[in-house]
C-alpha cells in the first residue's frame, strides 16, 4: 500500500507509533508552512526572554547607568536602544518586559481555559435537555451574553480600576473576560459531537450523563479552544499593554511594554522616538507571532488538510 502524500516527503521509514507519526507530520507541516515556523520562532523567543530576559541585558530593568546617568540619550554602543526619561536602559527593559507581559497573558489564558472548557462542555451536552442542568446551561449562556455585550478593553479597564492596579488583578480581570470565549467555542464543538457514534456507545454501555459529558464529549471538543488559546495569549498581551498605557495596569517603574510606550509617548513630539518605538515593535511582533501560531494550529488540527 502506498504511503500517504504527506508522509512520503518525510525522510526515513514511516513512523509506526501514533505519537511518532504525529510528530513526523508536525515536522513536515512546519517545513511547509513558513508563517507557522516564523510564529513558532517568535513564541519561542518570547518564552526565552520571559525566563532569562532580566538577566541577559547589559543593565538591570530598573538600573540607571552610573557612568553616564543621562536620560533620553539616543541609541549608541553603550545603550543600544537609548535611555528613557528616567535614565533606564531601554534595551534592557524591552527584553525584560516579557517576564511580566507573558506571565500575565499565559496565566490568564490558562485559567480561562481551565474554567471555560468544562463549562462549555457542560452547556453543550446538557443544553436543551429537560431538568435542572439544562436550566443552569441556559442561565450560563445568558450571563455570557451580557458579559460579551461590553467592549472587552472597557470592561477590563473597569474591573482593574475597581480592584486596583496590580499584576494579580490584571490576571484575574483577563481570566474573567477570556473565559466566555472558551465556553462558547467548547460548547459549539460539544454540540457537534453529540451526534457522534461514540457518544451513543457510551450511553449504551450504561455510563451516566456526567461521565459521557466529561469523559467522552469534553476531550473531543478541546481543539477549537486550544487553537484559540494562542490568539488569546496575544490578545491578553495587548490588553495588558493597553491597561498599563492608560495607567490602570502594571505600576511604575516595572518593565512592561505598554508602560514603556506610555512613558515615552510624550517625548515623541520632541524627536525622542526610541523610548516608545522599540517596546512598540517588540509588542507588535510578539502579538503577531502568537496569531501566526494560532492560525498554523488551526490548519494542523484540521483533518481535511491531511491527505
Amino acid at each position: 500500500m502506498a504511503q500517504p502524500a504527506v508522509l512520503a516527503d518525510i525522510e526515513g521509514p514511516t513512523p509506526k507509533g501514533g505519537l511518532s507519526r504525529e510528530l513526523a507530520y508536525f515536522w513536515y507541516f512546519t517545513r511547509q508552512d513558513r508563517l507557522f515556523l516564523v510564529g513558532l520562532v517568535i513564541v519561542g523567543l518570547s518564552i526565552f526572554l520571559a525566563a532569562f530576559g532580566p538577566y541577559i541585558g547589559p543593565y538591570g530593568p530598573q538600573e540607571i547607568d552610573s557612568a553616564s546617568g543621562v536620560a533620553l540619550t539616543g541609541p549608541s554602543g553603550d545603550h543600544w536602544f537609548g535611555t528613557d526619561n528616567v535614565g533606564f536602559d531601554v534595551f534592557s527593559r524591552v527584553i525584560a518586559a516579557p517576564r511580566i507581559d507573558l506571565v500575565i497573558a499565559l496565566a490568564s489564558t490558562a485559567l480561562a481555559l481551565a474554567i471555560g472548557v468544562p463549562l462549555g462542555a457542560f452547556a453543550g451536552h446538557f443544553g436543551g435537555r429537560p431538568g435542572i442542568p439544562s436550566l443552569l446551561s441556559e442561565a450560563l449562556l445568558r450571563v455570557l451574553d451580557v458579559l460579551q455585550a461590553f467592549p472587552i478593553f472597557i470592561l477590563a479597564l473597569a474591573l482593574v480600576s475597581a480592584t486596583g492596579a496590580s499584576q494579580g488583578n490584571v490576571i484575574a480581570a483577563l481570566t474573567f473576560l477570556q473565559a466566555p470565549v472558551f465556553v462558547r467555542l467548547t460548547r459549539g464543538a460539544a454540540l457537534s459531537n453529540e451526534s457522534k457514534l461514540y457518544v451513543d456507545a457510551a450511553r449504551c454501555s450504561g455510563a451516566p450523563e456526567r461521565a459521557v459529558a466529561f469523559r467522552h464529549v469534553l476531550p473531543n471538543s478541546l481543539a477549537p479552544a486550544l487553537i484559540a488559546s494562542s490568539v488569546a495569549v496575544g490578545q491578553a498581551i495587548l490588553i495588558t499593554a493597553g491597561l498599563s498605557f492608560v495607567g490602570a495596569g502594571v505600576p511604575i517603574p516595572k518593565a512592561e511594554w505598554g508602560l514603556m510606550i506610555s512613558q515615552g509617548a510624550n517625548q515623541m513630539i520632541l524627536g525622542k522616538w526610541w523610548p516608545s518605538l522599540f517596546p512598540g515593535l517588540f509588542l507588535g511582533i510578539t502579538v503577531m507571532g502568537y496569531a501566526l501560531v494560532g492560525e498554523g494550529l488551526r490548519k494542523f488540527l484540521d483533518p481535511t488538510n491531511r491527505i
